[in-house]
């Protein structure tokens, strides 16, 4: 029995805090897991501008209303769970993520929450668990699943070394000359040869 995990941001959706910095106009917001390795100072770092600048959840929502898949994710997410029982881990949250998850036909989705104070600011961030990627791949193992888990970024890199197979999508120069021991692809018909290549099954 075989289960695909995938990230979400970079390899299903663009990425929100760079829509985000794009619409404000604030650089620092830019940074994402392929810049700041550390999700805890890279939240915080988040947090801190967000209160600077006075920003809401809504604001960020009412970017992420304008956002959709990237082209050709719906298509391959559709033929992935055609083979495949799919899961999406990720380290965005679930306010965030409702809107795109329409788009993408309700995956399921294992992800974070956010708090939030009575003017609608984000003050603190709720991780599911510590290193949650990689212990999803350690439960799904102990409910005698083979994984085969997708990424990009830093972030990612976890839960493709718990994996039983490991797939790049779309990395950093640096990601992939770091951890060379995973294959990496750059488009959705690639992406689906690598699954037919980590597959123990005909999945054609």
């Amino acid at each position: 029995m075989e289960i695909a995990c995938l990230d979400l941001e970079g390899v299903l959706i663009p990425e929100v805090w760079i829509n985000f910095a794009e619409r404000t106009g604030i650089e620092a917001l830019r940074a994402t897991t392929r810049d700041i390795p550390d999700y805890d100072v890279l939240m915080r770092q988040r947090l801190q501008i967000l209160q600077q600048h006075q920003l809401t959840l809504q604001d960020i929502q009412q970017v992420i209303d304008g956002m959709g898949p990237l082209e050709g994710a719906r298509e391959f997410l559709d033929w992935l769970r055609e083979h495949f029982q799919v899961v999406i881990l990720s380290d965005t949250f679930y306010e965030f993520a409702a809107p795109l998850m329409r788009q993408l036909g309700h995956p399921t989705l294992l992800c974070h929450r956010l708090s939030v104070d009575a003017q609608g600011r984000v003050v603190a961030y709720h991780l599911r668990q510590p290193d949650p990627k990689r212990q999803a791949v350690k439960a799904f193992h102990g409910l005698n699943f083979r994984v085969i888990a997708a990424g990009d970024s830093y972030n990612d890199t976890t839960m493709l070394m718990e994996a039983d197979r490991g797939i790049l999508f779309r990395p950093p120069q640096r990601v992939v000359e770091e951890f060379p021991q995973f294959p990496v692809v750059y488009d959705y018909a690639a992406f689906r040869e690598a699954f037919i290549e980590a597959s123990e099954r005909p999945c054609r």
